[in-house]
């Protein structure tokens, strides 16, 4: 369990950084106020009107294209080295072995009686005073 959740969190870790350093196009037509088309790869479809603003010509041209460009992050920043003070040598080796003493297993398995027989009991105790666990 506790590989498998380390898999899933290294490559979910990967995938933030891939997709925090790539970036993206979005092309939008709109025809009057309604969207017709979306592409993320190239340039989005027209919806077939095509309107020539010619000087005799005085209408508006109803459609119209955005284009949203989302920048990536070009350099990733590396944390500067910090000095590393006595008083955070002392706390990261008291931390380590604190942490190492929580799955040391202090508790040996020693049978001291391991060569000796039980006594013999002459007297079945239960069926003479007729005393039975339930």
């Amino acid at each position: 369990m506790k590989v498998i959740f380390s898999k899933i969190l290294s490559i979910l870790l990967a995938l933030i950084v891939l997709l925090s350093t790539m970036s993206f196009t979005v092309d939008k037509h709109y025809c009057g106020e309604f969207l017709v088309d979306v592409s993320f790869t190239g340039k989005a479809e027209g919806c077939g009107m095509k309107m020539d603003n010619v000087a005799t010509t005085k209408k508006k041209n109803c459609c119209k294209d955005e284009v949203h460009h989302i920048d990536g992050q070009d350099e990733l920043q590396q944390q500067l080295k910090q000095e590393f003070s006595f008083e955070n040598q002392q706390f990261l080796i008291s931390f380590v072995i604190s942490y190492q003493d929580l799955f040391y297993n202090s508790f040996r398995n020693v049978k001291y009686y391991k060569d000796f027989s039980p006594p013999d009991i002459p007297i079945d105790y239960q069926s003479t005073y007729q005393v039975y666990i339930i």
